[in-house]
């Protein structure tokens, strides 16, 4: 994995807003994984794979997933996207000099896709949800900013999955912090998650639209008692750690 070759100093929640952050990154950074590689959540994701699948990968960056969900079999037509230009233009000369077929790379907000809905079987993100919830201040009670882009993210991501798609997010974040976001009335997906990671732990969540059950639609985001959670998971509440650690060192 390589990394950048000077420090780019982290964004502000509006400094997401502005690809320039990430232009400059991705400049200076030919690879690396937002919460560990394929590898190591394979066992939860490929089941959830085949080859009919249509898949949007959403915040590539300058990951590698979607050459893996190539091998893996999927052949359904794999869209990765990213807010960042220089980004997608790097993916896209890697995938040439490697006569790569079958990933389409496209400049792209998460905010507002650029798809007609009900176009994907399957949507994935990687650590992109967590950019938004850098400074979002009490992770019990995000700021109104946060709260609006996480709406709108997840909006978009239910609006272009087909019935009964899947959308998987790879995060950091707590159930007690995501459940009131993935639980929202106006979502028809239910909610499961898995860990992975030795040590310290990674959520996998497995979103299955049209599935909703009774107990999800009871719920009513209380306040829930505090978790007892390690050091490294208090620290990691504010969420904008992501930007100060290289987490495969963890």
């Amino acid at each position: 994995m390589a990394a950048a070759t000077d420090e780019v100093a982290p964004p502000t929640a509006s400094g997401y807003l502005d690809p320039s952050y990430w232009d400059e990154r991705f400049g200076k950074e030919e690879h690396y994984e937002w919460f560990k590689d394929f590898s190591h959540f394979r066992h939860l994701l490929a089941p959830l794979l085949s080859p009919s699948l249509s898949v949007l990968e959403v915040g590539c960056g300058n990951s590698r997933l979607g050459e893996e969900l190539l091998r893996e079999g999927v052949a359904g037509g794999i869209t990765c996207v990213d807010l960042s230009s220089v980004a997608v233009q790097r993916m896209r000369d890697r995938l040439a000099v490697q006569g790569t077929k079958g990933v389409d790379v496209v400049v792209a907000d998460m905010l507002d896709l650029p798809f007609e809905q009900e176009s994907f079987d399957l949507v994935i993100e990687k650590g992109t949800m967590d950019v938004l919830f850098v400074d979002s201040g009490d992770p019990w009670n995000p700021n109104p900013t946060t709260v609006n882009n996480v709406m709108k993210m997840l909006e978009e991501i239910h609006r272009v999955l087909k019935p009964e798609g899947i959308f998987v997010s790879i995060t950091f974040g707590q159930p007690h912090f995501r459940r009131r976001f993935f639980e929202a009335p106006e979502f028809t997906w239910s909610v499961e998650y898995s860990t992975f990671g030795d040590g310290f732990h990674y959520f996998f969540y497995t979103l299955k639209k049209g599935k909703r059950s009774l107990e999800s639609n009871a719920y009513q985001n209380p306040i829930p008692a505090i978790p007892r959670i390690n050091m490294v998971h208090e620290e990691l509440e504010s969420e904008d750690f992501i930007f100060r650690t290289n987490v495969d060192e963890l």
